[in-house]
């Protein structure tokens, strides 16, 4: 659905519409092999040290784990060697660790 010029009554065509109508042959194309479309490739770390990620926070279990929506209990496994986080934990993590101001505020809102 276009914008309608209001004098001559002519659909013009948006730059959304455009991108949404390029961005579909694009996909198109690499259906038929084509073409190829960029991918990213996410390596997770098989281990994270959440006490060093925690005492870098200079935060204690508690804060930490009500901080991240965490359960103390499971952080407290994890630190102590019990248990590890899983891979979505473990991405979690990362994003932790690599901007953790982002996440407070991400869960505050």
């Amino acid at each position: 659905m276009g914008v309608r010029n209001s004098k001559t009554g002519a659909k013009r065509r948006t730059g959304l519409g455009l991108a949404l109508e390029q961005s579909a042959k694009d996909i198109l194309a690499h259906v038929k092999g084509k073409t190829t479309l960029p991918t990213r490739r996410i390596v997770l770390p098989d281990e994270v040290d959440v006490k060093r990620l925690r005492s870098k926070a200079r935060m204690s279990q508690a804060e930490f784990a009500r901080a991240f929506c965490i359960n103390p209990r499971t952080l407290q496994e994890w630190e102590q060697g019990r248990r590890k986080p899983d891979a979505t934990t473990r991405a979690y993590l990362a994003v932790i660790a690599k901007n953790r101001k982002a996440v407070l505020e991400a869960l505050a809102s």
